[in-house]
């Protein structure tokens, strides 16, 4: 099972297009569920953070003011990560900065995304609903630190990444919950998981 980076960002706002820009970004290196290492870092976006986004993040102008710029951390981020498959908690969020970022820097990244938000909603429909914090304490997850800043909610994502990778291989079977798995079973609508999982089952044994 190859290693797995859990990436988050804080940001401006939702668009890169329209300008908006990280603010923080932690990844959570790991593999068969265990925690390697981890890299976080405040940027300075080089615009001014909205006064509703510093009230939701807890992140402020000062706050970044003297922190590195965001393409001096980026570059670094690009290298920690290096060639491993991302994986985030509403991933299509996190892709679209991270490949905007990396592009800013003359990067071209064609990492595969999975996304935890919609593997969990394959396989634990009777959550109430699928936001981070609810499956964190549907699933009894640990939690450490705040809400909405990025190492705690990539500790999070990592942790509700091992809890999908055991539950693939102990509950149904499936010898290797890799990225690709990972990836197939988020394809699949919900009618379709049971067939998949008992077919990507048979499969592999």
């Amino acid at each position: 099972m190859t290693r797995i980076a859990v990436i988050d960002f804080e940001t401006t706002g939702m668009s890169p297009p329209c300008g908006d820009r990280p603010t923080e970004v932690a990844i959570v290196l790991t593999e068969q569920g265990r925690v390697l290492e981890h890299f976080q870092s405040l940027m300075n976006p080089g615009i001014s953070i909205p006064s509703f986004i510093s009230q939701l993040t807890g992140i402020s102008n000062a706050m970044v003011r003297s922190a590195p710029s965001t393409d001096a951390v980026m570059a670094q981020a690009a290298r920690f990560v290096g060639n491993a498959p991302l994986v985030a908690h509403n991933a299509s969020f996190d892709r679209k900065f991270w490949q905007a970022e990396l592009a800013r820097l003359g990067l071209y990244s064609d990492h595969a995304f999975a996304c935890t938000m919609l593997l969990s909603r394959r396989l634990y429909p009777q959550a109430l609903n699928h936001k981070l914090g609810t499956l964190a304490e549907h699933l009894r997850l640990p939690r450490e630190g705040k809400a909405h800043r990025a190492l705690s909610d990539a500790q999070v994502t990592a942790a509700l990444l091992g809890r999908i990778q055991h539950d693939l291989c102990e509950r149904h079977g499936i010898r290797h919950a890799d990225h690709d798995v990972l990836c197939g079973l988020q394809r699949c609508t919900q009618a379709a998981v049971p067939a998949w999982l008992k077919k990507r089952a048979q499969v592999v044994a």
